[in-house]
């Protein structure tokens, strides 16, 4: 057996497919306005119809939580140091089970450790890259947060550790603060599986290391970060698409953490730049 992902298909078409992988703690409906305006602004540039699909990660949405025999070895602390490299492996399974040998991989915060994994473990896969509000760097000390989230999600079988993610804090965007997205991201996370709340955090806290990859990426790639991203601004995304040789960096001023929720439109633009870089390459 393999991690089973569960597929959500916006759009068929020629070429390689755009797979956007979602954050923490939602699934691909995070991706559902910036897909359309992706497909909408492609189709008037009379870009041809390219496939863009959205899995729900592993333990979101409709994809089932991985067995412990799936997810691999588990640390001392509950972490399990190989399901990132699983998960990725299980991303490209989705592709080739399809007949594609490569894609298109745009990844938002937890969904960019699985792109860039994906980058180190079968770079032959990637046609270009979309790195939005992520790091390469692993948690450190820094990370032990998560597996307290996981740790009560999972004692209390209940989404409220992680409903934080849907209320504004200081310094947060403007969209951040309407009422429209705190709706939204409530009712998206009232929806989660608080077992696959937990088991994505226990995958992310033991992801290796992964520094090094940015420097081996030459496919075309994109780099977006909200400039009050508390984790992924600026000043630590614009150093990580310094290192790629083909990187463009978009930043986005009022935009926090979800970019492609907080300012579809301005990410689907970077999106289309980057497909017809890919389709030019």
């Amino acid at each position: 057996m393999a991690i089973e992902l569960a597929n959500h298909i916006y759009r068929d078409g020629e070429g390689v497919p755009v797979v956007l992988m979602n954050a923490y703690p939602v699934d691909h409906r995070m991706w559902d306005v910036c897909a359309k305006a992706l497909a909408d602004f492609a189709d008037l540039e009379d870009v041809p119809p390219f496939p863009i699909w959205a899995p729900d990660m592993a333990g979101s949405g409709e994809s089932p939580v991985p067995s412990e025999a799936d997810s691999g070895p588990r640390m001392a602390n509950g972490a399990y140091s190989e399901a990132l490299d699983r998960l990725a492996d299980a991303y490209v399974d989705l592709i080739k089970a399809a007949g594609y040998e490569q894609a298109i991989w745009v990844g938002l915060s937890m969904g960019g450790y699985v792109a860039m994994d994906i980058q180190r473990r079968h770079p032959e896969t990637v046609a270009g890259l979309a790195l939005c509000d992520t790091m390469a760097a692993s948690d450190g000390v820094g990370g032990e947060g998560r597996l307290t989230m996981a740790n009560a999600a999972e004692q209390t079988n209940s989404v409220e550790p992680v409903m934080h993610f849907a209320r504004p804090a200081e310094g947060d965007s403007t969209v951040k603060r309407t009422p429209e997205f705190i709706e939204t991201m409530t009712a998206w996370i009232e929806e989660q599986n608080p077992a696959g709340l937990a088991w994505r955090q226990r995958m992310t806290y033991g992801r290796p290391d992964m520094s090094d990859v940015p420097a081996t990426i030459s496919v075309p790639t994109v780099v977006v970060s909200g400039e009050q991203d508390p984790s992924s601004n600026p000043s630590v995304l614009k150093p990580l698409a310094e290192k790629i040789a083909d990187a463009e960096f978009v930043d986005i001023p009022d935009c926090g953490h979800f970019s492609a929720v907080e300012h579809p439109d301005t990410v689907a633009r970077a999106l289309l730049s980057l497909v017809k870089r890919v389709q030019q390459h």
